[in-house]
């Protein structure tokens, strides 16, 4: 548990930086391969998360401390990789100390966020016993949907409390109990296998490309102009004019080259296909 002493403590004020560092760099490699025993649980929740998101659902974080803004990282990356609606994804944390203790804030964001059934909520807590993130998962339970834990502490309340539960074993922390190490890095990592295999299973993403970038910056235009010119079979010079007509929409661009159709008509053959780029360009190549 991370509340448990590593069993080099009482060494640490004596290490050399290298030393110190080279320690950590180790315990994150433990930690990571303590994900593997449990991937069977999280291709579980993406199957589950999946399904519920095509049906129209939305995708929940709660968490506390740490694990709320882990949380927050992954919901915002989320429309931006993905081109995803901006309230598909959403972080509920408790940002105040004393704010992790309190269950009935837990059910009261959860209320807030109006759960249905289609949804999915994923838990975030390094022990499991957090009381917000309890609460939440309560209400959640009520409102019939899916609960998702992921904790760094086996048998704990909240596992006991989800339908598919993660329980990641990461061990002492190099420094007892800050969470923000090995399980922090953990949380994140089984977030990032979340959100990423689930758009992807939701054709939000095609052969391992952003189909969805949302072009807001110059870099991002410029990934998006070689993507479209990539996947859509043409140049950098069509490839810009066909983002162009698309109002920067990557899928439209690339769907308008591949097809020699106009935007409004890209735009209706992937609405037909509930948005799958590849259904859309199946036996499909330029002229």
């Amino acid at each position: 548990m991370s509340e448990d002493l590593h069993p080099r403590a009482d060494e640490l004020d004596n290490l050399t930086a290298l030393d110190f560092v080279e320690l950590m760099h180790a315990e994150d490699l433990v930690a990571v391969e303590a994900i593997r025993p449990q991937l069977r649980q999280v291709a579980r929740a993406v199957e589950e998360i999946t399904t519920r998101l095509g049906a129209g659902g939305r995708l929940h974080y709660f968490g506390a401390g740490t694990s709320g803004l882990v949380a927050r990282l992954d919901a915002a990356e989320c429309p931006a990789t993905f081109g995803v609606a901006a309230d598909l994804v959403q972080a509920h944390s408790a940002d105040e100390p004393d704010q992790e203790d309190d269950r009935r804030l837990g059910i009261a964001e959860a209320i807030k966020a109006r759960l249905g059934s289609s949804d999915a909520v994923v838990g975030i807590s390094a022990s499991g016993r957090t009381a917000y993130v309890l609460g939440a998962f309560e209400r959640a339970a009520a409102d019939g949907a899916l609960t998702v834990a992921v904790i760094c502490n086996p048998g704990s309340p909240l596992a006991r409390a989800a339908d598919v539960a993660i329980e990641v074993e990461t061990g002492p922390e190099v420094i007892g109990g800050s969470t923000r190490l090995k399980a922090g890095t953990v949380q994140k990592l089984v977030l990032n296998m979340l959100s990423t295999a689930v758009f992807t299973r939701l054709a939000r993403t095609h052969r391992g490309r952003m189909v969805g970038v949302v072009a807001s910056n110059d870099k991002l235009r410029a990934r998006a102009a070689r993507l479209v010119a990539d996947v859509g079979e043409g140049s950098t010079e069509e490839a810009a004019r066909a983002l162009d007509g698309a109002g920067g929409n990557p899928k439209v661009a690339i769907v308008m080259l591949r097809r020699g159709v106009t935007a409004d008509e890209a735009r209706a053959l992937l609405a037909a296909a509930n948005g799958d780029l590849g259904t859309v360009l199946a036996e499909s190549r330029r002229p």
